[in-house]
């Protein structure tokens, strides 16, 4: 089992959601972030001046699927969130070594 943390554009959080679905991803998380890669942030310009923006809102959806969909997964992520342009965000994949559903006790992927 791989554990996907997925760090987005907030304006693509939906239809990335559906693409993890469509792919097969049975359940996430979504919460709102901020942050900043190596663009350190962001200048913007208005009237009057530009001003600097530090930390960039995100949006982070988490997840956990069998080794089997993490590829699906992954294609369909940078599928609907890829702009091109610096800032589209990040994918990480980490090993889980178990999961457990607290409601019936059951173990590993048939916990998922």
């Amino acid at each position: 089992m791989k554990k996907l943390v997925v760090i987005i554009r907030p304006g693509k959080i939906e239809t990335v959601r559906k693409a993890m679905e469509a792919a097969g991803c049975a359940g996430v998380t979504i919460s709102q972030a901020e942050g900043r890669g190596k663009q350190k942030g962001l200048s913007k310009e208005q009237q009057g001046g530009s001003y600097r923006m530090e930390m960039v809102p995100k949006g982070r959806l988490e997840a956990v699927v069998s080794d089997s969909k993490v590829e699906p997964i992954i294609e369909a992520i940078i599928k609907e969130a890829k702009t091109g342009q610096p800032g589209d965000g990040k994918i990480f994949v980490s090993d889980i070594k178990d999961v457990i559903r607290i409601r019936t006790g059951e173990r590993g992927e048939v916990a998922l």
